[in-house]
């Protein structure tokens, strides 16, 4: 019945607690590394598209213009780094492994996640314009990435509170 063992009331919220804890880090790392990959993807294919349609009409920009898509795939190492940083923090041989702590890895990985997403979306977005802006009017270059610069700062701040997060699972208790 619903994956519970029946032998007490007391044993049955111990396992209980257990498999929901563990189900919590499996989601934290689940979300993190989804997330900021759909970002990276977003980002890749949107300012790629910008890319291959100013390589049209000034193709010695091309390498210039790679910015953009440079920058959408660093967003997916943000989420590797929190997920490897998550994924160290269980052990069941040392020590055990509380729903505060399973809660502090979610949201760490919800956090660097979500901000993920929403800054590829941002780099896609800008990327696409700036790019083919920048094949008309060079003055842009400098504009384009600065406007790149800060929505990557976006999943920067996802990684740095994802972080602090993290660190604060196995905090729950004193020992």
């Amino acid at each position: 019945m619903l994956g519970l063992r029946v032998t007490s009331c007391a044993v049955d919220r111990f396992y209980f607690m257990i498999t929901w804890t563990v189900r919590l880090w499996c989601n934290s790392l689940i979300f993190v590394v989804t997330r900021t990959c759909m970002g990276a993807a977003y980002g890749t294919a949107k300012s790629g598209v910008g890319v291959a349609s100013m390589g049209v009409m000034r193709p010695e920009l091309v390498m210039k213009s790679i910015v953009p898509v440079v920058m959408a795939g660093v967003l997916g190492i943000y989420g590797l780094i929190i997920a490897v940083i998550i994924s160290t923090g269980i052990n069941p041989k040392a020590k055990s492994y509380y729903l505060f702590d399973g809660y502090a890895h979610l949201s760490s990985g919800l956090a660097c996640g979500l901000a993920g997403l929403s800054a590829g979306m941002a780099i896609g977005i800008v990327g696409d314009a700036g790019v083919r802006a920048n094949a008309q009017q060079p003055k842009l270059f400098v504009g384009m990435i600065l406007i790149l610069i800060f929505a990557e700062a976006l999943a920067l701040y996802g990684l740095i509170v994802g972080i602090i997060l993290s660190s604060r699972a196995g905090q729950s208790r004193a020992e």
